[in-house]
């Protein structure tokens, strides 16, 4: 008896075996809260580890905490300099915090967007997330600090040659980006087919869906995603989203946002006010005045100079 209570007491205080890489990257991909605490014991055990260390900046971002991601990943990359996903999250980490600083240092820090992306691609050509991030750096960034619709372009054939799916996708960003919105939502809907499972590909080909206004479609991939993976927070707003836009399936559309709500934020997603202003949408359509004006609210109480919410108040 005294040696069982003893084994039972050895039992107890030994720690729970550590996640490893694999298993904290998958806690991140699907933005559990647990994510954070499997990285940590990993980072103690191999500070100097570039795979772990890229973790750890995942960890950062998707807590939103860019500046502490953005000073981490540089020293990744100081430590790794042939690693090319820690190039690949540099690049992210710029990207998560350029929009914190003001127009000179977003100036100077455009330009390393593109040199983390491509430093990536010179080490690794077939990380096509990093031909990904310079497709959207080229067509997002102004023509002072590189951008360029041509070398989005170029980036995307090349994308076509090395992975069909991306390169559809990086075409339709192309086609969006210069206005041929039809042909863009073919091609967002050519690399969905081709790869469904694939949360960008699903994310845009609901969206260009919402977008043509055929809203059956759209539920239907937000429906099915949520079914997949009840953690796939994005798929969770876009059902309120479209619930907002189109006037149907509002009560579906408000327990998504409220779930939404609920979820982990994640780099990417929208802002919670976001969620509240369309919830007071959806509300709205469903005559739900009271509803619809505390959503409202809390909209204005995340950012007071939201002007749609404010509006909407003033019809209420």
């Amino acid at each position: 008896m005294r040696r069982a209570l003893l084994a039972l007491l050895f039992l107890a205080a030994t720690p729970a075996s550590a996640a490893t890489v694999a298993e904290a990257e998958a806690l991140l991909k699907a933005r559990d809260p647990r994510a954070a605490g499997a990285v940590a014991p990993l980072l103690a055990a191999k500070p100097r580890d570039p795979a772990v260390r890229v973790l750890q900046t995942r960890v950062l971002l998707q807590q939103r905490k860019a500046k502490d991601a953005l000073e981490f990943a540089e020293e990744t990359v100081e430590m790794a300099p042939d690693y090319a996903p820690a190039h690949y999250w540099l690049g992210n980490a710029f990207g998560a915090r350029i929009g914190q600083v003001g127009m000179l240092s977003q100036a100077s820090m455009a330009p390393k967007i593109r040199a983390s992306f491509q430093r990536a691609l010179d080490i690794d050509p077939n990380l096509h997330a990093a031909r990904i991030g310079l497709v959207e750096f080229y067509l997002q960034a102004p023509g002072i600090v590189g951008g360029s619709v041509d070398e989005a372009r170029r980036q995307a054939d090349e994308l076509k040659r090395r992975d069909p799916p991306y390169g559809h996708y990086a075409r339709a960003r192309v086609l969006a980006k210069e206005g041929k919105e039809a042909q863009a939502r073919q091609a967002y809907l050519a690399a969905h087919a081709a790869r469904p499972e694939q949360a960008e590909f699903r994310m845009a080909a609901g969206l260009a869906h919402q977008q043509s206004g055929d809203w059956e479609r759209s539920f239907a991939i937000f429906e099915a995603w949520t079914r997949e993976d009840p953690k796939a927070a994005g798929a969770w707003y876009q059902i309120g989203r479209a619930a907002a836009l189109s006037g149907q399936r509002l009560e579906i559309g408000a327990d998504a946002l409220r779930r939404y709500l609920s979820l982990p934020a994640a780099v990417g997603d929208p802002e919670p006010k976001h969620a509240w202003y369309r919830l007071g949408q959806v509300l709205v359509h469903a005559g739900d005045k009271a509803g619809a004006r505390a959503a409202f609210q809390q909209a204005l109480k995340a950012d007071p100079k939201f002007a749609e919410p404010k509006a909407e108040l003033a019809k209420l």
